[in-house]
């Protein structure tokens, strides 16, 4: 009847629930919540529309096709990254310079990430072969 809800911590449990178990090497054998000590910058809508020099509706729609990440603060409008103007002239340009249509714009962007992202892992192994990579 006095049993501690699942997940709770008791007296001779230490580590059960949310805190942390530290392990002899120092890592974390359990998650722990951790919390931003400054909350991080989020431009609105509007702020992103002035820097981008794009139609508010026009990043609605962005948004919605899943070509931008963007958030919902309390009052229910669109927050985006301060990263948000670079990443929508990035999907212009794709636009413009290559004549693609939105669908393809994302899967153009969704390759170049991958690429970029096995650039990097190719960078941190720090690994040459004896042939260049192009023949």
């Amino acid at each position: 009847m006095n049993e501690p809800p699942a997940g709770a911590s008791g007296p001779g449990r230490p580590g059960v629930g949310s805190r942390p178990v530290r392990t002899d090497a120092g890592l974390t054998a359990s998650t722990a919540v951790r919390y931003a000590l400054v909350p991080a910058p989020r431009l609105s809508l509007d702020a992103v529309a002035r820097r981008s020099g794009l139609h508010p509706d026009l990043i609605r729609r962005f948004v919605a096709l899943g070509l931008i990440d963007a958030e919902r603060d309390a009052a229910g409008h669109l927050v985006f990254d301060p990263t948000a103007p670079a990443v929508l002239a990035r999907i212009q340009r794709l636009r413009t310079g290559l004549c693609l249509n939105y669908a393809s714009i994302g899967l153009v962007l969704d390759l170049l990430d991958r690429i970029s992202l096995l650039e990097a892992a190719l960078r941190g192994r720090g690994t040459r072969s004896e042939t260049p990579p192009w023949t």
